[in-house]
Order: C-alpha cells, then sequence, then structure tokens
C-alpha cells in the first residue's frame, strides 16, 4: 500500500506531502532532495504513544488546534464571542512541477482554507495562503500563518538579527530552544533588525555546506515568527502577518491573505540559502525597463548640507559632484514649505517659496544638464501637527479617540487606510511627478507607528506606491525608514533600493551590510561614503576603507565634495570609476560571505567563473602574519587565476610591505583555493584587500 504524495523538488531539496480526503496533507519531509518512491502511509509506521488521545492527530498543514493537536496552530478564529474551531473533513489537493494548492472546506463552520507552495526560481518555496467565510455569521481572524512547517530533530541553532536606529542589523546565534522562540515585531514597520526572517542551522551547518533553512515573510508590518519544540523531539516553525484585535472580521463571502512566506531549504549552507532569497527577491523586483540597469553613482545631500540649502548651495553641490563622476543626485530633506528643521510642512509637498521661488524644477534641469539623473526625498506617510494638511484635516492621523497622539520628530502618521488619505497623497506627487523631471523618489519612514495602524496601514501604503508605479512606471524609488527600518521583501515589488542605515560609518557598516545579504540582493543595498569622521559615531577612516566597504552595493556618496582635500576628491573620483568599471560583476550575479583567521571577514560577488573578493580586515590583526583565506565556492575550477588589484585604507605607507607574490597574477587549483587557502597580503586595521579571480572550468 502507497501513499498518495504531492511533492516539490528544487534540486537541493524536497518537500513531501501526504495527501488525504478528508483532512489536511500530512507533512513527511522538508529537507535535503529525497526520492519518495511507493511510500507507505504515515499512519503505519507511528506506533501508539503512552498517555496519547486513542486517535492519533499527526502534523498536518492546517492541524486541529484543541481538538488533538496541541503544538502551534495555522489557523485562530471568534465568533460570536467564542472561539471558532474548524475542522477541515474536505480536502482538495492539486499539483503541478511548481505547485501544490490545497483547498480545505469545513461544511460546519463554512470556513475554507486556500494554502499553496509555489517553487521559485533559484529553489526556494513561497507559502501563501487565504481564508474564506462561506458560512451565513461573521467570522473573526485572530491569526492566518502564511506557514507552518517541520524543522528536522538535527537541527543545531536559530540566527537572527535585532537592531536600532543607527545600529540595524546585529547578528545573533541561538541554540534551538527547548520551549518556543519567538521574533515578533509591533512597530508597525519591520523594524531595524532587518526584515522577519530567520535561519536555522542543521548540525554542522556553515556559511559553505550544510542543511539550512531560511525564512523570511514579505510584509513590512507587524509580524511573528516562531520555532516550538514539539514532544516528538521535533521543530516547528510558524511565519505570519499580526493582526490587531478585531480588526480581520469577515462577513459572509469575505476572504483575508497571508502574505508570502518564502523558505530557502539549502544544502550549501548559508550562502546556498541566501543565493535561493536573493534570485526569489530579483523574480519580485519590478524595474522600470523589465530588466536591471547599471545602478548609477548616487550623491544623497543630507549630510552635505541637512535642512539649510537653497538653489544656488545644492546647484554648486550638484556641480562638485558631476565633477567627480556622480550620475544622479538626490535632493534630500528641507525643500519642501516651511521646512527649515524637522517641526514643520511634513504634509505640504510643494516647493519653499524662500529657498526655491521658482520651485524645484529649474533646479532639477540645471542637474540633468550636468549629466546627472535629478532624485527626490518624500515622506508621503507623515505629517507634522505644524502643517497646513494638519490643520485641514487632523482626523487624518492615526489616532485613539481621546487618547493622547504621541509625536516622533514632531510627527504624525497619516491614517493609509483612508482612501481620502491615499487619493490626497497620490494627488500630491503625481503632480510633482508630472511637473518636475524627477526620476527617483527617496521615500523615508521616520518613526514608529504608535498608535497602531494594523494590516490596513500596510496594505494602504502598498496601494499607494503601486499606484505611483503604474502611472510613473520610470521613475524609480529608494525605500527608507530611519535607515534600514522598513527593508523588507513586502516592498520588493514597489522599491528598488533600499537606505541600508543612517550609520554611515564603514567599520559599522561591515556587519550591517553583511545581515542586509542574507535575504536580499547587493543591487539593492544602499551604500554610501560618508564623511570622516563620521556622523552617527564620529570615527574616521581613510577614503580607501570607507569606499571598498561601500562598493559591494549600490555605491553612493553622502558628503560635499568641495570639503574634501584635493588628494581625497580624486581618490574618490578614483573609486566611483572603479566601481562603474566593476558593477556588471557585484550586482545581480552571486554572492559568497565567509569568515576568514585572525577576525577577517570576506565577500565574493560574480560567478564562479569570474568574481571580485573582498578581504576585509576590521580590527589589526593580531597574528605575526595572515594565514590563507580558504574559498570553498571556486573548489571546482581546474584552475583560477587571481590578481590583487588593491589593498585600500592600507596602501599608504603599506606598500614596503606587500611581498612580491602579488606583483602578478597567480593561478591556483580550485581545490588549493578551497582546502588549502589563497595567501594574503598583511593587512592592517580597517583595510580590504580587492582580488579578481578568474576560472578556467
Amino acid at each position: 500500500m502507497s501513499a498518495q504524495l504531492a511533492s516539490l523538488h528544487s534540486g537541493q531539496a524536497s518537500l513531501v506531502l501526504e495527501c488525504r480526503n478528508d483532512g489536511p496533507p500530512l507533512w513527511r519531509h522538508l529537507g535535503a532532495q529525497v526520492e519518495p518512491l511507493d511510500l507507505a502511509p504515515l499512519a503505519l509506521g507511528r506506533t501508539p504513544a503512552s498517555f496519547s488521545l486513542d486517535e492519533d492527530v499527526p502534523f498536518s498543514t492546517a492541524p486541529p488546534s484543541g481538538l488533538g493537536w496541541f503544538g502551534p496552530t495555522c489557523l485562530a478564529l471568534r465568533q460570536n464571542g467564542q472561539r471558532l474551531v474548524p475542522v477541515f473533513a474536505q480536502a482538495e489537493v492539486s499539483q503541478t512541477e511548481q505547485t501544490i494548492r490545497i483547498v480545505l472546506s469545513d461544511p460546519v463552520s463554512g470556513v475554507e482554507l486556500v494554502q499553496s507552495i509555489d517553487l521559485l526560481a533559484g529553489g526556494a518555496f513561497c507559502f501563501s495562503a487565504q481564508v474564506s467565510n462561506r458560512g451565513a455569521a461573521a467570522v473573526e481572524v485572530e491569526w492566518l500563518a502564511s506557514a507552518l512547517f517541520p524543522l528536522a530533530a538535527s537541527s543545531a541553532a536559530i540566527v537572527s538579527w535585532h537592531g536600532r536606529h543607527n545600529a540595524e542589523l546585529s547578528e545573533c546565534t541561538e541554540p534551538m530552544p527547548q520551549q518556543a522562540w519567538v521574533r515578533e515585531g509591533r512597530r508597525g514597520i519591520s523594524g531595524h533588525g532587518g526584515p522577519p526572517g530567520i535561519v536555522v542551522l542543521n548540525e554542522g551547518a556553515s556559511h559553505h555546506a550544510g542543511l539550512v533553512h531560511a525564512l523570511q515573510l514579505a510584509w513590512s508590518g507587524d509580524s511573528r515568527i516562531a520555532v516550538e519544540r514539539d514532544d516528538e523531539g521535533t521543530w516547528i516553525a510558524s511565519a505570519g502577518a499580526v493582526f490587531q484585535p478585531g480588526e480581520v472580521v469577515l462577513g459572509p463571502g469575505a476572504s483575508v491573505s497571508a502574505p508570502d512566506a518564502i523558505l530557502a531549504v539549502s544544502t550549501q549552507g548559508r550562502n546556498g540559502a541566501m543565493a535561493q532569497h536573493h534570485a526569489a527577491m530579483r523574480q519580485r523586483l519590478c524595474w522600470p525597463t523589465g530588466t536591471m540597469r547599471p545602478r548609477p553613482v548616487h550623491l544623497n545631500s543630507w549630510e552635505a548640507c541637512y535642512f539649510d540649502h537653497d538653489e544656488d548651495r545644492i546647484v554648486a553641490l550638484a556641480q562638485a559632484a558631476a565633477e567627480i563622476g556622480i550620475e544622479r543626485f538626490i535632493l534630500d530633506d528641507g525643500w519642501f514649505r516651511a521646512r527649515n528643521d524637522d517641526r514643520a510642512g511634513l504634509g505640504d509637498w510643494s516647493a519653499d517659496p524662500v529657498k526655491y521661488p521658482q520651485g524645484v524644477k529649474p533646479l532639477a534641469e540645471r542637474v540633468r544638464a550636468m549629466g546627472m539623473e535629478f532624485g527626490l526625498w518624500v515622506e508621503p506617510e507623515m505629517v507634522n501637527p505644524d502643517s497646513e494638511l494638519y490643520r485641514r484635516h487632523p482626523d487624518w492621523a492615526l489616532h485613539l479617540p481621546g487618547r493622547p497622539q504621541p509625536t516622533a520628530r514632531n510627527q504624525l502618521v497619516l491614517n493609509l487606510g483612508l482612501p481620502a488619505v491615499r487619493d490626497y497623497l497620490f494627488a500630491a506627487l503625481d503632480a510633482l511627478l508630472r511637473e518636475v523631471p524627477i526620476s527617483y523618489l527617496k521615500w523615508d519612514h521616520n518613526r514608529d507607528l504608535a498608535p497602531a495602524g494594523g494590516q490596513a496601514q500596510v496594505l494602504g501604503t502598498y496601494d499607494l506606491l503601486a499606484r505611483l508605479r503604474a502611472a510613473h512606471p520610470d521613475v524609480e524609488i529608494e525605500g527608507c525608514a530611519g535607515g534600514g527600518g522598513r527593508s523588507d521583501a513586502g516592498l520588493i515589488p514597489f522599491v528598488h533600493r533600499f537606505w541600508t542605515s543612517d550609520n554611515i560609518d564603514a567599520v559599522s557598516r561591515v556587519p550591517v551590510q553583511r545581515g542586509f545579504q542574507a535575504f536580499l540582493p547587493p543591487e539593492i543595498m544602499g551604500a554610501h561614503v560618508g564623511a570622516s569622521p563620521a556622523h552617527a559615531t564620529g570615527r574616521s577612516q581613510s577614503m580607501g576603507f570607507r569606499a571598498a566597504v561601500a562598493m559591494p552595493g549600490h555605491f553612493g556618496v553622502e558628503l560635499d565634495p568641495r570639503e574634501l582635500n584635493a588628494e581625497d576628491r580624486a581618490e574618490l573620483a578614483d573609486w566611483i570609476a572603479v566601481y562603474k568599471s566593476w558593477r556588471p560583476l557585484l550586482h545581480g550575479q552571486s554572492t559568497w560571505l565567509g569568515e576568514g583567521p585572525d577576525g577577517l571577514v570576506w565577500q565574493a560577488a560574480g560567478t564562479t567563473q569570474e568574481f571580485l573578493l573582498f578581504a576585509i580586515q576590521v580590527a589589526p590583526q593580531k597574528n605575526r602574519r595572515p594565514q590563507p583565506l580558504r574559498l570553498p565556492f571556486v573548489a571546482d575550477a581546474k584552475s583560477c587565476t587571481i590578481e590583487l588589484l588593491r589593498i585600500a585604507g592600507g596602501e599608504r605607507g603599506h606598500a614596503a610591505h606587500r611581498p612580491a607574490l602579488y606583483d602578478a597574477a597567480q593561478t591556483f587549483s580550485g581545490s588549493w583555493l578551497a582546502h588549502a587557502g589563497l595567501p594574503l597580503p598583511p593587512l592592517k586595521g580597517e583595510s580590504v584587500a580587492i582580488f579578481h579571480g578568474r576560472n578556467s572550468a
């Protein structure tokens, strides 16, 4: 007797379900790729367990919580103030090579649950869910899991990220829980800990090898990811959006959908999982021409002048930017009416008549005449109490009746769940984009939500962005939220870049940018050369180190070139030229991360045939000489030629210590580089060795 199976196979992993006509499919496998063949039904292998119900309730895609299933649930409902537990006695499962679709029905309550699992290009699985009310009475949805799936008993650790403004994406690794592990966001945005996501490492897994499960939720609001230990000795993971109490009430015929959950299952370690997520995100990106063009070098005006600017000053800044090779100039906060500080003006999206008597159109035209694109900063979801918009419509801000409205950065949050608010913002931004030759919007969001806006706020933001993209398909948008407070897959269909952090200190940026790339690809990672000393930390670093750290991402500048001495200005111009020459290899390709001896970290970008390698030494070396750097990603190459392009940050006064080995390109076997390692030159603290590699096979 063989079980009826539905399965998806990625080349590295398999997802296998056992189908039943009288209940949800049972989980049989989610891990390294397998061939099920004539698999016996699960029931034949499950022996009775002591102190258990007489009728076995194994783990399914929609277990009946409260009726024999004591683990986490995919669905929590209420009706007439009482808990409603659907029993999905009817199940229909259909499959193609790329999709499993599950339709579950409860004839008693009238609840229908549709679950889909899609195999994405690149190998990741995408989970989605929708619950519908087919009954005659309203149903409140308290929880709808995007995904609920098993983790192996051999799972060993959870990797996650936490953070705050100016200190995003701090990585932490914890052992698997003996009870439950929860990552829950309650700030209304995904937050400075990065996308709602986790990485689960199997025993022995590393960046380069081993079984890894990596999950991210495509959602920009409150979310919950949990890993709970089952008393059978395994773990169960769940993920979904967090609904506000009473927020989602389905009348007869109504439905609600959960955000997509994207799961990478890799047998090639964390780098393999990262590659699957990058492929999934690239599939969702909507570039203006359908394909990514070379990512233009930015100069953003914020740290160059903050609010203190006028047309003459900005023109001079733009001219200095053009002279060093900048391709896109962004006018940041301070251009609109009454905006001399952060206390006024948000919501009134017209040019300040004192700073720009003729509006910003003449400025934009002058910037374009210099050969650069023109971009503009906006913060549409916010309003200052000191603004014409708020004086006309105070009820448009998120509020609880009779309760205080807490401000942050002297601003309130507009209620984007209201169609009138979205219509106003669309009209204001549409008029601006029609009048001024703007090719880029830096879309900011500078506070947490208090009170909460719930899923209506998130969906309203998506709706506004979608309308603007449809009306102005050639305009690119950058997502920013006090730096990296809203960098997530939910915004990916609407934006083309994320501002990674307001902290541009290069030492701080090294771990932040590595955390960003765990889920999101480098071509959408804003990475700028900032001033020295850094505005966020007060630390000073060389121009070379700052530029080399920024180079793997979407390269930009966040300073006034006129304030640099001639040597630094020339060096910055050189780095801009270097970035332009290598960006086809840096973006849209593969990324590998790794760690070396003595505190060194490394990143490679490109393909296994040609790549750039960045060996980054943040702190001074403790050893007398550097140890070779192992590069597992080229293990299969017959031979690999490596050329040291430059040592950034340590080359001045350090050339005498450069071994003769690096005077010419060197050839190694791939196995040598993978297992014995690449010999490294001595590296000072805050320096980066950049290599170019080519493989013959």
